[in-house]
């Protein structure tokens, strides 16, 4: 737990970089993931992927801050996603391995073997 609120300290003020970032990596790493977002222009850097990015992170850092009560923290927007949205809950694995590059990518010497495996274990527990 210390490591994952560790982490989101550190990056909380790169919300819409960091979570526009992972969704441009989903996309172009797994390109199926697409199909949900018909109606955005999905080039790089487009304004509608920042600002999903920015609440995607944002839903990643409201679950590290009630790290003990996930399910409770994020249970409309996981309403939302499954029932409204019909989104297959295999993509926010996806996702969450896209979130664990970008993250390498901007802090590596943060991503240690303890700090993955804590970050890992977390994204499970949300996705």
């Amino acid at each position: 737990k210390t490591n994952v609120k560790n982490v989101f300290a550190k990056i909380g003020g790169h919300a819409e970089e960091y979570g526009g970032e992972t969704l441009e990596r989903m996309f172009a790493t797994y390109p199926q993931t697409k199909t949900y977002f018909p109606h955005f222009d999905l080039a790089h850097g487009s304004a509608q992927v920042k600002a999903h990015g920015k609440k995607v992170a944002g839903a990643l850092v409201e679950a590290a801050n009630h790290i003990d009560d996930i399910a409770g923290a994020l249970s409309k927007l996981s309403d939302l996603h499954a029932q409204k949205l019909r989104v297959d809950p295999v993509n926010f694995k996806l996702l969450g391995q896209c979130f664990l590059v970008v993250v390498a990518i901007h802090h590596p010497s943060l991503l240690t073997p303890e700090v993955h495996a804590s970050l890992d274990k977390f994204l499970c527990a949300v996705g």
